[in-house]
């Protein structure tokens, strides 16, 4: 069958260029093609690779066109506005007609199944307040800090130069300084585009110490706190683990190593950097705890903080006795869900590793009160906010603000393309290619970025003022509720265990009390 569809190919091929010969040569508009074919079904049977095309030559090719077509087909054509991933329809939408500043309005009601288990909904007022004219701020800096800083409700979560364009960062960094809010560096470096516009920024150093790293890959303290120094540099932050891959370090492949990347970086040029899974610069709870304060004393007094995917409460109550004995504690921690985006991370780790950001959000600030140290440290929450509403559920499970990637994203155009591996982004968001790049506008997109963050931390504050609540404060777990079963409906009060202050030092709850104990500020105990 297969030699024989072939065959009828070549037949029709050779009889067209009989007819460009005898009768005329506009034949050639059909002959040309045709053995082009009929040579591709030939390659078809004796090539090795693919073993759908040795069976089926020329037709088989209909089944990696509609394999590559697959996603699009699926979000376009297929999927119901509440069901895509990551992001469904319905929240990539909010986000667009935000950044566009149109209307972000639904008419005629939900289409989401209210009595589903799982559903959660936020408990409304019979006495709503009314929405305050300036959204509230969070001061970021405990007793060890010298220059306090402001944070908004929503911030650009970490995102590297490298991973994303230039445009794209200069993009978010104007977006930023026009919003008055936050732009975390991400891993990868301070780069001139972080720098050029203004924006506030949360300096991000990660396993590898990209732009104050030694030639050995170790931590350069003179050139990082040269550059800590910099006006625009509110925040600096110490990357323990990542959401999409905790416990793994990035590979960033020669190829990409240009030179203007390599200086960002502290790299060789065109050489493949791989970050390593673990720090140099400390091996227990204690180090760390000290050298995050070594690290806000080398910023001049700036907040300091990490970054982590929580993995074991047991090493995080470590690293709280840690500061209890040592006497000093990060300003911030930032808890990413294991949710959170990344530009590529293997499957497996993407799907089966690190703690959802609810649970590692509530274990991280039930710790902190347990321990007496909530009040020195704010948290921040970053892993699918997308949403006013998604802004309220994280404070009110111990949140202090929210950092934002793939939506700040979708802000500067991003189509959930998810080929942000490939450097063929098709809006020229995460790519290097400067062709694809170009087609982002910087000025047009950071009007966008900063529309969207104003109108979401709004929209956030509004909900709020629904509530009956004034001030993220005041927010308390019995008002988020979940559906459990069909008839079943219960509050993260009775979801959830919530420790009262200092409880951990007085009398640890029996769920608590074998983590606790066995916590050790000198190693990371698994």
């Amino acid at each position: 069958m297969r030699i024989t569809v072939v065959a009828v190919l070549w037949l029709v091929a050779l009889a067209s260029v009989t007819l460009v010969v005898a009768v005329s040569p506009w034949w050639l508009f059909l002959t040309v093609p045709l053995l082009a074919v009929a040579a591709l079904g030939a390659y078809d049977l004796i090539q090795r690779r693919h073993s759908v095309l040795r069976n089926y030559p020329v037709f088989g090719h209909l089944r990696f066109l509609l394999e590559d077509l697959r996603p699009e087909l699926q979000q376009y054509f297929i999927e119901r506005n509440f069901d895509g991933r990551p992001y469904d329809r319905d929240v990539r939408s909010i986000v667009y007609q935000r950044a566009k500043g149109t209307d972000a309005e639904e008419p005629f009601g939900t289409e989401r199944d209210v009595y589903a288990t799982g559903h959660e909904f936020l408990a409304a007022s019979m006495a709503p307040l009314p929405v305050p004219d300036d959204a509230p701020r969070i001061r970021i800096g405990g007793p060890d800090c010298t220059k306090p800083y402001e944070m908004s409700l929503l911030n650009v979560s970490a995102m590297s130069f490298g991973s994303l364009s230039a445009n794209a960062v200069l993009a978010l960094n104007k977006g930023a300084k026009l919003g008055g809010f936050a732009h975390d560096t991400g891993e990868g470096g301070l780069s001139e585009y972080h720098l050029r516009h203004g924006g506030d920024l949360v300096w991000e150093v990660g396993t590898a110490y990209f732009g104050c790293r030694t030639k050995d890959g170790g931590f350069d303290e003179r050139e990082f706190a040269d550059k800590a120094a910099h006006d625009s540099v509110r925040c600096v932050s110490l990357k323990l683990s990542q959401g999409a891959k905790p416990g793994v370090g990035g590979v960033l492949p020669g190829s990409k190593v240009n030179a203007e990347i390599a200086s960002v970086r502290d790299v060789p040029v065109g050489q493949t950097v791989i970050s390593p899974p673990y720090h140099r610069v400390f091996g227990t709870p204690r180090e760390l705890v000290r050298f995050i304060a070594h690290m806000r004393e080398l910023a001049g007094g700036k907040p300091a903080g990490f970054k982590l995917c929580l993995g074991s409460r047991r090493q995080f109550l470590a690293v709280c006795k840690a500061m209890l004995e040592e006497g000093t504690a990060p300003d911030f921690i930032i808890v990413d869900g294991a949710e959170g985006g990344t530009g590529a991370a293997p499957l497996e780790y993407a799907d089966n590793l690190g703690t959802p950001l609810t649970e590692g959000l509530i274990t991280v600030h039930n710790a902190l009160v347990g321990t007496g140290l909530r009040d020195r440290i704010r948290i921040g929450a970053s892993g699918k906010v997308a949403t006013g509403s998604d802004i309220v559920k994280r404070l009110l499970q111990g949140a202090d603000y929210t950092n934002a990637a793939r939506a700040m994203m979708f802000a500067v155009g991003c189509v959930q393309a998810q080929s942000c591996h490939t450097n063929t982004c098709p809006v020229g968001v995460a790519t290097q290619d400067a062709k694809r790049a170009r087609a982002l506008d910087v000025g047009d997109k950071s009007l966008r970025v900063q529309r969207f963050q104003q109108s979401t931390v709004h929209s956030a504050v509004q909900i709020m003022a629904s509530m009956g609540v004034g001030h993220p404060d005041e927010l308390r777990p019995h008002m988020l509720c979940r559906r459990t079963d069909p008839v079943t409906v219960q509050t993260y009060a009775d979801l959830y265990e919530w420790l009262a202050p200092g409880q951990l030092l007085a009398e640890p709850p029996r769920s608590w009390a074998v983590d606790w104990a066995q916590a050790d500020p000198d190693r990371f105990t698994v």
